[in-house]
């Protein structure tokens, strides 16, 4: 068999369960797969994910199925841009829970004893 026949594919998953428990419409998961759809780059080029990428959401989770090397870097940095670009920043951040998992976690704030 050829390498292209042996192609293996890869599913990162970014878990929105977090904000989503706190509330239901702080993150739209069909708003950021789409964004993820149009910023992910393949061979050096945005918006062309043919087959190799595919991105899926449903409530609490945005699942990206990669047949390619994929940088799971890539989707970190498409997050934190996302947050950024809601405003959502300055109180969530992307965690790795396990080598194909992110996690949107509120960041820890305690009140300082008075």
């Amino acid at each position: 068999m050829s390498k292209a026949a042996k192609v293996s594919r890869k599913t990162f998953v970014v878990d929105c369960s977090d904000p989503y428990n706190e509330d239901p419409d702080l993150i739209d998961t069909t708003v950021f797969a789409s964004y993820l759809k149009e910023r992910i780059k393949v061979d050096g080029a945005r918006g062309n994910l043919g087959d190799a990428v595919k991105v899926t959401s449903d409530d609490q989770t945005v699942s990206v199925n990669a047949a390619m090397p994929f940088s799971k870097r890539q989707l970190k940095y498409l997050s934190k841009k996302f947050l950024k670009k809601e405003k959502l920043r300055d109180y969530l951040h992307v965690i790795a829970t396990s080598p194909t998992v992110y996690q949107l976690r509120f960041f820890n704030v305690s009140k300082g004893e008075e």
